[in-house]
């Protein structure tokens, strides 16, 4: 079972798991111990599968961030090992839900979709139903889910997601001694596993990429920088990178699998290697990973660098950046890189520098406008992004101007705008000078107004251009038309067929429409 490469389950990792011995004692080594919980699973579905006369399906249907999409792929590829085909309708006989809890009415949501499957599972009793990620890591969350849902068979949250085939193969077992003592397997007992903390990372398991040609890779997990508006680093934990050797492995394999863009994903990639001892020696190619074990850390920038390395990757993206932690070693490897997208989301949060230090960012205003005109000034063309949170306790409308007066200086290409949602759990939850609500919405249609002009004019700069276009998917309302996505991270929309995704080709952009381009492919 070792040295296994498995990114999108196949007909080898199949293989693999009909070699494994599930009458042994399970290996206590990881990822090894869960592909035994997997061929464990898969006997049981092939049972139900007889038992039924069909193929168990399953939907697992994801809430939140890029993180969480990027998790639900796991959980999809192993979910597609044991056997199980996908399905997006949740009338399914496995609904697992990769719960996000960043805002309290993600919560609601959750809790509104449990409603219409308890109806579900009384016409299927064997219907398995899971939630997982951030808002299990809440106590309140779980407590409520024991008490008022109990039809929930599984509860885990985001430390141990690699865990999940393990954690199936004992709602599966419950189920079927339920079935031996003729009883319901409905009222079988709840399965819950939530970890406080963790600094273990486990990967290598199968993985249902969303597309073929382009592919998130978690670099690092958890967060440091309690910002006191977010719950993150309570539900996902504190900082941990993962190894550079490793990241470039999984890389490799994607790319020889042809994926041809990478995003490199953590809650703050610009401190990754802060937990890491340096591994690679500085003239190391991405096809000789040897260590020469020196005794510092790797930084994002000296990542990028080996990334950009790999054959096969043409571009590079990375999010989220914070502001506080971007170097200027970054922003020279940036400059002078072939493959890094000409995209950067450098979230404000707000204009204020008062504001700033209640949110405990860790930078002013000034500060973030001296390193957005060094990015300005370095790399041109580049599109910078951001979030604004709007109405934060004891914004004044002097605080407001400061952020408006942020937007008109570094001219955003797009923004993320938020009015502020109280997070329980949060410092700024408790914090007096909760702004009315109709001032804040009041504030939040300026900025957006302001946004959007800002954003169209930007936009501009480029129409009339032919620049290179990664191809994704037939365009939604016109399927004479293929929608793609430049450098810059914005839309395109021209003429093509289905030949054509997952390639990258030249497009001219003969209009803008605001938010994105109309275009025809040049020859």
């Amino acid at each position: 079972m070792e040295n296994m490469e498995l990114m999108k389950p196949d007909t080898k990792s199949r293989i693999l798991l009909d070699e494994i011995d599930t009458s042994a004692i399970p290996p206590m080594e990881e990822p090894q111990r869960q592909y035994y919980y997997m061929a464990k699973c898969r006997e049981i579905i092939k049972e139900r599968e007889l038992e039924y006369g069909r193929h168990l399906n399953a939907n697992v249907t994801t809430f939140g961030c890029q993180m969480n999409a990027k998790d639900s792929e796991k959980l999809r590829g192993i979910l597609e090992e044991i056997g199980y085909q996908q399905t997006e309708s949740e009338e399914a006989d496995l609904v697992l839900y990769n719960t996000c809890t960043v805002r309290e009415n993600a919560n609601l949501k959750v809790y509104g979709h449990l409603g219409l499957l308890s109806n579900l599972k009384k016409k299927n009793p064997n219907m398995i139903i899971g939630l997982c990620g951030c808002m299990m890591q809440e106590p309140d969350v779980v407590e409520k889910l024991r008490k008022s849902y109990r039809f929930v068979n599984l509860v885990f949250g985001t430390h141990n997601i690699y865990k999940f085939a393990e954690l199936l193969y004992e709602v599966l077992e419950r189920q079927q001694r339920a079935e031996q003592m003729q009883q319901s397997p409905a009222k079988t007992d709840m399965v819950i596993d939530i970890w406080k903390d963790t600094d273990q990372i486990v990967e290598d398991l199968p993985a249902d990429r969303t597309y073929s040609f382009k592919c998130g890779v978690n670099i690092m997990y958890g967060c440091n920088n309690f910002c006191t508006y977010c719950i993150v680093p309570y539900v996902r934990g504190r900082e941990r990178s993962r190894r550079p050797e490793d990241i470039l492995c999984e890389v490799e394999r994607l790319a020889r699998d042809g994926v041809k863009e990478v995003m490199l994903l953590g809650q703050n990639v610009n401190s990754y290697g802060k937990t890491l001892r340096k591994q690679f020696s500085s003239d190391d190619s991405a096809q000789n990973t040897a260590s020469a074990g020196t005794e510092e850390p790797v930084s994002f920038a000296e990542l990028l660098q080996m990334v950009e390395r790999v054959p096969g990757i043409e571009r590079i993206r990375f999010m989220t950046s914070h502001p506080k932690d971007l170097s200027d070693e970054l922003i020279d490897v940036m400059k002078h890189s072939k493959k890094i997208c000409n995209h950067l989301h450098l979230p404000l949060q707000s204009g204020s520098s008062r504001i700033l230090k209640k949110m405990n960012r860790r930078y002013t205003k000034e500060q973030y406008l001296e390193l957005a005109a060094k990015l300005r000034r370095e790399i041109p063309d580049l599109s910078i992004t951001t979030d604004i949170i709007v109405g934060f306790p004891g914004e004044t409308e002097e605080d407001f101007q400061e952020t408006l007066d942020v937007v008109r200086q570094v001219r955003y290409d797009s923004a993320f705008t938020f009015i502020y949602s109280k997070r329980t759990g949060t410092p700024a939850a408790a914090m007096e000078d909760q702004v009315p609500e109709d001032v804040v919405k009041d504030r939040f249609n300026r900025l957006l107004a302001l946004v959007q002009t800002i954003s169209q004019e930007m936009a501009m700069k480029v129409e009339g251009q032919t620049l290179p276009v990664l191809v994704e998917s037939i365009n939604d309302h016109d399927d004479t038309l293929v929608t793609g996505r430049l450098s810059n991270n914005l839309l395109v929309h021209f003429p093509g067929a289905q030949e054509l995704i997952g390639q990258i080709v030249n497009v001219h952009l003969t209009e803008c429409k605001g938010f994105y381009y109309m275009g025809e492919m040049a020859s």
